[in-house]
């Protein structure tokens, strides 16, 4: 029988750090749940202790002392001199030590640096503050090449942080280095450097995968790339996760065995490495964690590993939530919990099943991946709104070549710090195992079924735990049959490969469908029986591909290519995928060139050649009249070259349907609509496609002008950009408007129900 009593005593530590920071926050409201926490405790405490029950007494009392230590470090960070100075928006002078490598976040009209740093002093209002207290440190280009662990003074403005784990947010000036990082930090820089070094001649993605598998370092890997990787259920790869150091100190134990080090020497060993592997992939939350879960799976290995690993895991958790109780909200901590309790619970009685008719590596293979993935499906479907029909054979599909290719990326550093030929010799090799991962990768995401939607609401993930759970139980009695263990596999691939159908979808006499196709545009209008014109294309050619499958599109008369950033022009050679293609309109602007290149190469190969969309020119296609706009003919055709330009030469069209006029705008800047609202006086319209994804850059005095019943706006799940707007959406809201977005709604289709515009989301 497992013992299960410090995995109890894991999960109480974490129903306390969750409680904890709510007393803090709750002003009267958190007093009285403090009340009813001691009146808890005391109850519980008083009768496991008449009862000699020590285990619920240690799981009441481990309640009451993270709930304390979580209460305690949530008011740390919000009550201090800097969570004050940020609630006046101070303009304060810091010295503060950089703590996180730099994240790009792109702005609406710029790109920012994003640091997490610890500030040392701090000097506003006229008052200098000593203290140490994390901040998050928001600048321009040049916080990028401050190094790690270097003590750095600025000035800025202070404002509220967005979370309870930073005392503010730091609008940043230019950093000026005080003091350099310690050597543990440059030897780690030197490290992370040489790995990416030994594999930079490779091509693009493969030079980018290997430092992920090694460090997490994911700097360079491509968007849709890392799309592929979350629809096949592989991000894990691409994150310092418990694997990463189970491997990496795997490693060194059997060089360390080589070398003749036994006993109490590999323990030493196994605890250098680990630090080592801390030092190399960052100090940060996220990589402690993994630390820890990469501990427990080494833990596992031991003799009589499996039990040793559940104690390990409940005192992990216990441990990390009192050092950082932050992590109680951390989705990577819960996920990585539940993937390490799910191959330690669920994993053996599977294997033990499977191993029954099946060689014991085989069996190992497919059960691990099975219940790591099984066990982090519902927090997976909660977050992303979606279940991975694939993850559990992609992941054992690379599983592999995960484990050579960190162990010689790993390697190719190591030895690149001796001599660089070496070095890149093993980093050849170890991009020849990501070759692998990476084709699975993309060929799993284009299954016809790689992913279903799932519904995020109560009680659709209550249903989807209870499924989870039932399959967890009955699946070492299905498996330990190898009928009915062949005949589970087989169905599962099969729903894979065969696209599903979607009840209700399309529905009858759509107009008009905005695709969901992440952060980016693509919209397809219905000319005919299989025939629809395709107004952009978003940033992966699966998306759209897919959408216009769904909606039975074989012949393109008309696409359009509204203007040549990635999110509109990138999905390109979806549209193009196995359909007739009639003309192709472009934005007269040829900017970004990348953008332009893309389109070109996509277009050659299809046989059609982009023309700009002819201004004025008013044409039938089939059931729909489309008339262009925007740009004028006198516009410009040459930009800066950085795409800068771009959005407000979009291509504008107003279509006529089944009765429905439909303003199709594109990314137009409040500049252009602005002079639509000029040329275009009176204009009353049903349906409006929402510019620039619902940026809060418009001119909300005209988009409220055109009447429209029903508003798109096409927008990716969790972006950087802010998108869409609070005030764009409240403010077509409030003038009538029923607003549809593709991160929340999937994708949406308009038909015509009595001269009206309806709505019907999938």
């Amino acid at each position: 029988m497992n013992d299960l009593r410090l995995p109890l005593l894991g999960a109480g530590a974490w129903a306390g750090a969750l409680v904890g920071p709510v007393v803090v926050a709750g002003g009267r409201a958190g007093l009285v749940l403090l009340v009813l926490l001691a009146a808890v405790v005391g109850v519980g405490g008083g009768w496991a202790i008449r009862k000699r029950h020590a285990t619920v007494l240690a799981l009441v009392l481990m309640i009451a002392g993270t709930a304390v230590v979580a209460g305690l470090h949530a008011a740390r960070v919000s009550d201090n001199p800097v969570a004050d100075l940020a609630a006046r928006k101070a303009q304060v002078r810091v010295v503060a030590t950089i703590t996180t490598d730099p994240k790009e976040v792109r702005g609406e009209h710029a790109t920012y640096q994003l640091r997490r740093a610890s500030v040392r002093e701090i000097r506003g209002r006229g008052v200098v503050y000593r203290l140490r207290t994390p901040v998050v440190v928001l600048g321009g280009e040049a916080w990028a090449d401050v190094p790690l662990g270097a003590t750095v003074s600025t000035t800025g403005r202070l404002g509220k942080s967005d979370s309870h784990e930073e005392s503010a947010l730091l609008i940043a000036g230019e950093p000026r280095v005080v003091a350099g990082p310690g050597i543990w930090w440059r030897a780690s820089d030197e490290l992370r450097q040489s790995i990416r070094d030994a594999v930079a001649h490779r091509p693009p993605d493969q030079a980018a995968l290997v430092p992920a598998l090694v460090d997490g370092d994911d700097t360079g890997l491509s968007d849709d790339l890392a799309d592929d990787f979350r629809t096949t259920g592989l991000t894990h790869l691409l994150a310092v996760s418990g694997t990463n150091l189970t491997l990496v100190v795997g490693f060194l134990l059997i060089v360390a065995r080589w070398a003749g080090v036994r006993g109490r020497g590999l323990y030493a060993v196994g605890v250098l490495g680990i630090l080592g592997f801390v030092v190399l992939a960052r100090t940060e939350p996220s990589v402690v964690r993994a630390a820890a879960m990469g501990a427990v799976g080494l833990l596992a290995m031991t003799h009589n590993g499996r039990q040793r690993a559940l104690r390990g895991l409940g005192a992990a958790v216990i441990g990390l939530l009192l050092i950082d109780p932050g992590l109680a909200t951390s989705v990577g901590f819960t996920l990585s919990v539940l993937a390490t309790a799910g191959i330690l619970l669920f994993g053996p009685p599977w294997r033990d099943a499977l191993r029954r008719w099946m060689p014991q590596w085989c069996a190992e293979a497919i059960a691990v991946p099975a219940a790591a993935q099984l066990a982090c499906t519902p927090v997976v479907a909660a977050i992303s709104g979606q279940v991975s029909l694939v993850a559990v054979l992609a992941n054992l599909l690379v599983e592999p070549a995960v484990a050579p290719a960190t162990v010689l990326g790993l390697l190719g550093g190591l030895l690149g710090l001796v001599w660089d030929p070496l070095g890149m010799v093993a980093g050849t090799i170890a991009t020849w195992c990501v070759a692998w991962i990476i084709a699975v990768a993309r060929f799993g995401a284009d299954l016809p079924t790689a992913q279903v939607g799932w519904a995020t609401g109560p009680l659709a993930l209550a249903v989807l735990v209870a499924v989870c759970a039932a399959i967890a139980f009955l699946a070492p009695r299905l498996l330990r049959h190898p009928v009915t263990g062949v005949a589970g596999c087989l169905v599962l691939l099969a729903v894979a490969l065969v696209r599903l159908p979607s009840p209700g979808w399309p529905p009858a006499g759509w107009v008009l469908v905005m695709c969901d196709v992440g952060q980016g545009d693509a919209l397809a209008v219905r000319t005919g029986p299989g025939s629809a014109m395709v107004v952009d294309a978003g940033p992966d050619p699966g998306h759209i591909d897919d959408c216009l499958d769904r909606l039975e599109v074989e012949h393109v008369p008309l696409a359009v290519i509204t203007h040549f950033h990635a999110d509109h022009v990138n999905g390109v050679e979806g549209i193009f995928a196995g359909r007739q293609i009639g003309e192709l309109w472009t934005s007269r602007l040829q900017d970004p060139p990348e953008g332009v290149r893309v389109l070109g190469e996509a277009a050659g190969t299809a046989g059609v050649v982009p023309v700009p969309a002819p201004y004025g020119a008013t044409t039938t296609i089939g059931e729909a009249r489309v008339q262009v706009l925007w740009p004028t003919a006198d516009s410009d055709t040459r930009g800066p070259g950085d795409g800068s330009t771009a959005n407000d030469a979009s291509v504008v069209l107003l279509v006529e349907s089944r009765g429905l006029r439909l303003l199709l705008t594109g990314d137009i800047e409040p500049e252009g609509q602005d002079q639509l609202a000029d040329d275009l006086a009176g204009l009353d319209i049903d349906v409006l496609k929402v510019p620039h994804h619902g940026s809060r850059y418009q001119d909300l005095d005209w988009l409220r002008t055109l009447h429209a019943q029903v508003a798109l706006t096409s927008v990716g799940a969790g972006n950087d950009y802010g998108h869409p707007a609070t005030a764009t959406v409240q403010g077509l809201e409030e003038s009538g408007t029923e607003v549809y977005r593709t991160d929340r709604d999937g994708s949406v289709a308009v038909v015509e129900s009595g001269g009206e515009a309806a709505v019907v989301t999938r």
